[in-house]
């Protein structure tokens, strides 16, 4: 049986075989090192990134909150700018409006910014592409958000609020939207806490200097937030 030459390799092989050839015949250690590399640039590219700007804040591990603006995401990973970006490792939760909570690992930190490794189900990761999919395509088609809502100063400000580990605390609704409420109240619950909101759940997404943002689990229609807060 013939043997091919390193020249007849490099004519008659496509460029990934030549490769693959050549880590075969290579030192074990080498091969370890090369199989490694190959995978780890076929999981940097499992997801594509969409260029994509929107304002938002970060929690750190030590519950310190900051603005942040995020540049581009694919349903694995995401790069934001931040005035302070973190260490690698870290765990990171990030709120925006129209993607919810995104929550990951610090894996890359640059100048101005640190890239993240979202944790998330294959549901949640489908349900980003969707997101996506709808905010890239949305300026180029002309169509609305349609996660954007109107906010109203509700008549019946004071109401209740229950905490997930069932403490009931009052608070006054600063205002009120189909998609989520302004509360004021000084003891603040944590980001990310599961609460309920007179009758509606959701989840406490932002800290503000009175109080705190929840958006709902579902959207309301408008005849349920006047009966609710009117």
């Amino acid at each position: 049986m013939k043997t091919a030459s390193k020249g007849s390799l490099r004519t008659t092989l496509p460029m990934r075989k030549r490769r693959m050839a050549m880590v075969q015949t290579a030192p074990a250690h080498a091969q370890r090192f090369a199989v490694n590399h190959f995978n780890q640039k076929r999981d940097r590219r499992r997801h594509f990134r969409v260029r994509i700007s929107l304002i938002g804040r970060f929690m750190r591990e030590n519950k310190q909150e900051y603005p942040c603006k995020l540049l581009n995401m694919s349903p694995g990973g995401a790069a934001m700018m931040a005035p302070i970006a973190g260490e690698v490792g870290e765990k990171i939760i990030a709120y925006y409006d129209t993607l919810g909570r995104l929550e990951g690992t610090i894996v890359r930190v640059f100048e101005g910014g640190f890239a993240l490794k979202l944790m998330a189900t294959s549901h949640k990761r489908e349900k980003f592409t969707e997101q996506l999919t709808w905010l890239t395509n949305r300026k180029s088609l002309g169509l609305p958000d349609e996660r954007r809502h109107d906010r109203i100063i509700p008549k019946r400000v004071l109401t209740n609020l229950q905490l997930d580990d069932g403490e009931v605390r009052q608070c006054r609704v600063l205002d009120v939207s189909l998609s989520g409420a302004s509360v004021y109240m000084e003891n603040k619950p944590d980001l990310g806490m599961s609460v309920v909101l007179g009758r509606l759940r959701g989840t406490v997404i932002r800290h503000h200097s009175e109080g705190i943002g929840i958006q709902f689990t579902d959207i309301q229609g408008p005849t349920a937030i006047k009966r609710i807060f009117n």
